[in-house]
């Protein structure tokens, strides 16, 4: 398994990512959605994750239009302030575009499978909802997503399959908003939804003060059987 910074063609112009190959240097896809902290240490540890478990990953640099190569360290309640500034100027428009490159540079790798499917957290969580909704995506999944029940309007779209893990006790998503997301999705056969009771926001963030090692080890395998059972073969 190597890891390696690569620059992603997108359609309005080149932008930066972290690449994670296999051992085996081949498989399929996964792209890696951030946080509001750009793609950090943790993010890089995420890409390497889904390499060392057979999957060619790739986390795309999403704030590159507003400040290129952002690695904000999660836990510095000093940085925060910059990272809700980014996330303020973010696009969501020009983000799924980027995601949307970033998928077909994947799709395009001589040690790519043509299946690719995206992971995020955080803003990267609501994003990959929107790319179930928005892109041809083979299989999505978010952990603890913000403002999706803002956009549910477009849950019509999704034709693909999509996981939601929903932290119960966010302090960023209410629990009035998560009943709007599972209403919303609920009746969708492609949309499976797993609470996590007692879980704050990024309680699977591997280090941090919100981290729960159950809770997220049972998040990572089911997202791993998910991935097993729409992306592998």
């Amino acid at each position: 398994m190597s890891g390696q910074d690569i620059t992603i063609p997108g359609a309005d112009g080149e932008f930066g990512g972290y690449l994670a190959m296999p051992e085996s240097g081949s498989g399929p896809g996964v792209v890696v959605i951030q946080e509001i902290f750009g793609v950090n240490d943790w993010m890089r540890k995420i890409a390497d994750q889904w390499a060392a478990a057979g999957y060619v990953a790739v986390c795309p640099d999403l704030f590159w239009r507003i400040e290129p190569g952002v690695q904000i360290n999660a836990e510095d309640d000093a940085a925060m302030q910059q990272a809700f500034g980014l996330y303020g100027k973010f696009d969501v428009e020009t983000g799924i575009k980027d995601l949307g490159a970033t998928m077909a540079h994947l799709r395009g790798l001589d040690d790519t499978s043509d299946k690719v499917g995206c992971v995020g957290f955080c803003l990267g969580g609501f994003l990959a909802y929107m790319m179930a909704a928005h892109t041809n995506i083979n299989a999505s999944v978010g952990y603890y997503g913000v403002g999706i029940e803002s956009q549910l309007s477009d849950s019509g779209n999704i034709s693909t399959p999509l996981m939601l893990h929903v932290a119960v006790e966010d302090q960023f998503v209410n629990k009035d908003a998560q009943k709007q997301v599972k209403d919303g999705l609920g009746g969708n056969s492609l949309v499976t939804i797993h609470d996590y009771e007692g879980q704050d926001h990024a309680f699977a963030r591997k280090g941090g003060h919100a981290y729960v090692a159950e809770a997220a080890d049972l998040a990572d395998g089911r997202t791993l059987d998910f991935f097993k059972a729409n992306l592998a073969g």
